[in-house]
């Protein structure tokens, strides 16, 4: 009940989805978390839920994709809970299913934007939060399409690989003010953001896609969120403090094939 006590977490893309499960496990685990989205009612129908249950939360109207919002909210967050500890970024899109030789550049830029540069800055901005409080933990949300290939959306693959090795590289970069980067890549999970991409690639019969794509996974059928979620609990934890630049795969076995 206390893995995180004391901490404050930020989560981007918090309002819905793996978001939504992380910051309800977090703020289970004893911290306060501050929820960044562009979903008003949902985020804070959500702070409305842990506070309920006598946690710590706040909601934060946050587009990823411009750096001025997120300094801006960071620094608020930092005010309000007294630091930051932990940035889980989750906010991602999946994007449009054009191949490559179809795909617009505005199509492109989309994903990139909030996938890549929302990551970008909402490291940029807590890590200075992180060095005045001694450490912090980075939690990047990736994919298992950052590890390995499949023949569709080539913009969000192309994205959730940069998030692999943007993780990688700041684990290195700042190590020695005891900051943790690490990358979590699950496998197909039941959210509203898969539910679109299913929808987007033609599906008509949601259950039969959701089973089929289930069965893509050694383990037969999708995560749910809370799959993910625990695993960033540890991960924003001290029981992680000696894991750094590392991949958790959190993926029902899709990738050790």
């Amino acid at each position: 009940m206390n893995r995180v006590q004391g901490k404050t977490c930020i989560v981007t893309g918090g309002a819905v989805g793996i978001g939504h499960a992380c910051a309800l496990r977090l703020a289970g685990e004893g911290a306060a978390v501050a929820i960044f989205d562009r979903l008003d009612a949902e985020g804070l129908a959500l702070v409305d839920t842990i506070t309920r249950a006598g946690g710590k939360a706040g909601y934060w109207h946050v587009d990823v994709t411009r750096e001025a919002d997120v300094a801006r909210a960071i620094d608020e967050v930092a005010e309000r809970f007294g630091g930051v500890d932990v940035l889980v970024n989750n906010a991602g899109i999946s994007g449009s299913t054009r191949l490559t030789h179809e795909i617009t550049e505005a199509e492109w830029d989309q994903v990139q934007a909030v996938n890549v540069k929302g990551v970008l800055f909402c490291a940029k901005h807590a890590i200075p939060h992180m060095r005045r409080a001694g450490g912090g933990s980075i939690i990047n949300l990736s994919s298992i399409y950052g590890l390995v290939g499949a023949p569709d959306v080539p913009a969000y693959h192309a994205s959730k690989g940069a998030v692999r090795l943007m993780s990688k590289t700041d684990a290195l970069a700042y190590a020695p003010d005891r900051i943790r980067v690490n990358s979590v890549h699950p496998g197909y999970i039941w959210t509203p953001m898969v539910e679109h991409h299913l929808r987007a690639s033609g599906a008509t019969d949601l259950d039969a896609a959701r089973d089929d794509v289930g069965k893509l996974h050694p383990l037969g059928h999708m995560g749910e969120p809370d799959d993910i979620a625990w695993g960033v609990v540890y991960l924003a934890s001290d029981e992680s403090r000696f894991v750094t630049g590392a991949e958790l795969v959190i993926d029902g076995g899709y990738t050790a094939r």
